[in-house]
């Protein structure tokens, strides 16, 4: 297992270009199932996850060339269906949470799908009923061997569009089922689905591909099922999640940081919910501008002077991925914060870590931390860490690159999983840091 060592208390300077979205890069990939046609994708991120759903798609008998940096072509014209029922796939499948989103395409072009237990991070109970319920729902037969925790689902006569309320706005949820539904038989409407920016760019992807999907960026989505879906080229958004992380990188670390590349218009509430904690950043273009915060960033209070609280929300709220980021960077703002986690139970457990390392924290319960900040009047301490999850590391690694004297992060394939690269870009903006 590698390790980082991160000497902190250094001030960085430089642009950082983000990486290609991984959340969407799991969903785009899938979609490649649906057609016989090639499908070119650009802008993939080569991270641990995306390279280990490339290698399924492989192994199903998709036909894969990288033609430069981030940049592939897929055809699926002689998928191997029977793999899903060997051993190789049940490994290789349960190693990946987003190996769950080939079963929507597949069921949809195949009449069948099937998935393992699907791995990922060990954040909290993740539930899969939202994608199931939704296939049942179109017509397929679901079965569950509790033995080995594997999932199926099959509709040999082909699948019969529906109206469905979704029980809860699952991404991922949400993309398998609208994978599935357009080579269905009719129209389908999926209320309460998720609108995030990701979902958006799958939609307009499929419909590119011939795909009859409206409702676009709202949480009901109306679906015209169509006979087939044909070919097209795809450019993958950057990744939200790793821009605010370089937001609260340049905050921590006092860090006159330029961001390039961002993608403005599909941040939402990103930008202004850092903007509460008192980092000040500034729109250029298209990029985004942080100078170093040399006095530090004051928290604002609610209207009424009750203690700030940021909690995740489904799009356009705030998103859950980048409540760890937050935490962190709230251990050095002047005045409290309270943390409110709803999603995942076991997120915030990655904090006495961060007490460790003299950070003023209190956590309430699962869901819910209340963070006091230091106003960098006491400098956080240098330690040996593990990540536990994408999330945290990056927290971690944060923290550990502020923080005062030679910090040991174990562990990190976890924060290879979802950042391309990390030490040799933060090695290009100053940070001192080495990978063992």
């Amino acid at each position: 297992m590698g390790i980082f060592k991160i000497e902190g208390g250094i001030s960085l300077k430089g642009e950082i270009t983000p990486q290609g979205a991984k959340n969407e890069a799991l969903q785009i990939l899938c979609a490649v199932l649906l057609t016989p046609e090639k499908v070119v994708i650009n802008n993939i991120p080569d991270i641990i996850d995306i390279n280990k759903l490339i290698t399924l798609l492989g192994n199903l008998g998709v036909k894969i060339q990288k033609t430069g940096s981030g940049s592939y072509t897929f055809q699926a014209d002689e998928v191997n269906i029977q793999y899903l029922e060997t051993e190789a796939f049940k490994k290789e499948g349960g190693s990946l949470r987003g190996s769950i989103m080939i079963v929507g395409p597949l069921l949809a072009r195949f009449g069948k799908g099937y998935i393992p237990k699907p791995g990922g991070d060990k954040i909290g109970r993740r539930r899969l009923d939202t994608h199931f319920e939704g296939f049942i729902n179109l017509g397929a037969k679901f079965r569950y061997n509790r033995e080995d925790h594997f999932y199926g689902v099959e509709a040999p006569k082909g699948l019969k569009g529906a109206d469905m309320l979704l029980d809860e706005a699952s991404v991922t949820g949400t993309a398998n089922i609208v994978m599935a539904a357009v080579l269905a038989k009719g129209k389908t409407t999926v209320y309460n689905a998720a609108c995030e920016p990701y979902l958006q760019q799958l939609c307009k992807m499929l419909n590119s591909m011939g795909a009859k999907i409206t409702g676009v960026g709202s949480n009901l989505l109306t679906i015209e099922g169509v006979e087939s879906l044909g070919g097209c080229e795809h450019r993958i958004l950057p990744d939200m999640i790793e821009i605010g992380s370089w937001i609260g990188l340049a905050a921590m670390t006092k860090s006159e940081i330029t961001i390039k590349d961002v993608s403005w218009d599909n941040l939402g509430v990103i930008p202004n919910t850092f903007r509460k904690l008192g980092i000040t950043l500034e729109r250029r273009g298209d990029d985004i501008y942080i100078p170093a915060h040399v006095d530090g960033y004051e928290v604002k209070t609610d209207i009424d002077g009750s203690i700030l609280t940021i909690a995740d929300a489904p799009w356009p709220g705030f998103t859950p991925d980048l409540l760890s980021i937050v935490l962190v960077v709230a251990t050095q703002a002047r005045g409290d914060v309270l943390i409110h986690q709803k999603m995942f139970e076991s997120r915030l457990f990655f904090v006495d870590k961060l007490i460790d390392m003299g950070a003023k924290i209190m956590l309430c319960d699962p869901h819910r931390a209340v963070v006091m900040g230091h106003d960098f009047k006491s400098q956080l301490k240098a330690t040996t860490m593990s990540s536990p999850d994408i999330r945290a590391g990056i927290s971690l690694l944060i923290a550990a690159l502020s923080a005062k004297g030679t910090s040991t992060i174990q562990n990190i394939e976890q924060i290879d999983r979802g950042y391309e690269r990390i030490d040799e870009r933060l090695r290009a903006i100053g940070a001192n840091i080495v990978r063992a």
